[in-house]
């Protein structure tokens, strides 16, 4: 029988669902600059997008040593360029947990001995995954390009290598929410495709501009082609080349209904 606080849990929970629509706390999300996120869903699997954190100059010092993420669950690669992929290969193996990415690039990477096979399992665009229990992980189209510059050891030269083509994610957590980690992209019209099709509650897009998206662009993909609520601004800041803002992505979504959640490297918020 249960006690009557399991009864009053109970009793708030369906409240919060009624008058929300859902659980209020989603997933905890940080920003760790770029692209990055660690994403903690409800029941505490950590999932991390494109780790660059190192040598990010918006990464917090303390999460420049990996070890201090603490215990990955699911590793997320959008495409091979070093500002997305830098770390993933020393994550995969210190969490021994798969790096999904781009399927070639992933050949790429086992070919190249820089992952063993069972570390870089491969999939692609319109593929779903269960990297872990309850959670879904699909790839979508991104607007990109995508090569992986590798120091070769024995000749300490830098080599340039296909990387596959890019990609973007859409993750469902085990409670239905959606995220869409657009990854670096241009425009493309099929975002609106994605949009209806997958029906995602929350968008990560890139506003920095020159490698990708700039304020306008994105502004014009948040408003007419997504028309999704609410929107985490990445990629822009770590490069000089990337300019945009998110003042200035603000001031082309004057007039619209969205969101934009900015987001402060380090700095958890739930959703």
């Amino acid at each position: 029988m249960l006690s009557k606080r399991s009864w009053v849990f109970m009793l708030s929970m369906v409240m919060s669902s009624w008058v929300f629509g859902a659980d209020l706390a989603k997933a905890d999300i940080m920003w760790l600059g770029q692209s990055a996120f660690k994403i903690t869903t409800a029941s505490g699997k950590v999932i991390l997008t494109d780790p660059w954190l190192i040598a990010n100059p918006k990464t917090p010092p303390q999460y420049k040593k990996l070890e201090n993420l603490g215990k990955i669950d699911v590793l997320l690669v959008s495409h091979a360029h070093l500002d997305h992929f830098a770390d993933a290969p020393a994550i995969a193996k210190l969490n021994n947990i798969p790096l999904w990415g781009p399927g070639d690039l992933n050949s790429v990477t086992v070919a190249l001995g820089i992952l063993p096979p069972a570390l870089a399992p491969r999939f692609n665009k319109s593929g779903t995954v269960t990297p872990a229990p309850g959670i879904q992980v699909t790839a979508v189209h991104a607007e990109h390009s995508s090569i992986l510059v590798w120091k070769n050891p024995d000749t300490q030269k830098d080599e340039t290598h296909f990387g596959g083509e890019p990609i973007g994610f859409i993750i469902e957590l085990e409670n239905g929410f959606k995220i869409y980690h657009m990854g670096d992209t241009g425009l493309f019209s099929d975002m609106k495709f994605i949009a209806e099709y997958y029906k995602p509650d929350l968008v990560m897009m890139p506003i920095g501009g020159n490698f990708t998206m700039g304020p306008k662009d994105a502004a014009y993909a948040a408003k007419e082609l997504l028309k999704v609520r609410n929107v985490i601004p990445m990629h822009y800041g770590a490069n000089p080349l990337a300019k945009g803002t998110v003042l200035e992505f603000q001031k082309h979504l004057e007039g619209s209904n969205i969101n934009v959640l900015e987001m402060t490297p380090g700095v958890s918020r739930q959703f």
